[in-house]
């Protein structure tokens, strides 16, 4: 996916569906755990250290797994590069549990899973395809059987 820096700058900025101070660890050889801002906002995960307003990281959503690994602790690794895996340690299990939930919530699989169920609710209860208003109701990407 491309994004223009600027843009995403601009998005770190929006309110954020969840924003807390956690553990966060990155997936270079020897990372430790470090006090890290992190922030969702749809469905990138932004990290900024504890007193700087700009973000140090990005992490889109996308084909990714969120896994619970301990009481407090989840990760965040990619399909196609399984290595590079990302450690969060909250302060409860609760809190763990609650960023686990928003960040399955936020990835774009979980977004056109949704679309694609309330367009064929909607449908079954009006008769109407609803995306059809706007033109892209034969998008590959809105289809039930659609590669990614």
């Amino acid at each position: 996916m491309r994004y223009n820096e600027r843009e995403l700058l601009c998005l770190a900025r929006q309110p954020a569906e969840k924003a807390a101070e956690i553990l966060m660890r990155v997936p270079k050889k020897g990372s430790v755990l470090k006090k890290r801002l992190v922030k969702l906002v749809v469905n990138f995960l932004f990290y900024f250290r504890t007193d700087e307003a700009e973000p140090i990281g990005a992490l889109l959503l996308e084909h990714c797994r969120i896994t619970k690994e301990e009481e407090n602790v989840f990760s965040i690794s990619f399909v196609e590069e399984p290595e590079r895996k990302y450690c969060f340690e909250c302060d409860s299990e609760e809190q763990c549990r609650e960023w686990v939930e928003a960040l399955r919530r936020a990835s774009y699989e979980f977004m056109r899973r949704s679309l694609i169920f309330y367009r064929s609710e909607i449908q079954k209860m009006t008769g109407k395809d609803p995306l059809e208003q706007y033109g892209i109701s034969e998008e590959a990407r809105f289809q039930l059987g659609a590669p990614r």
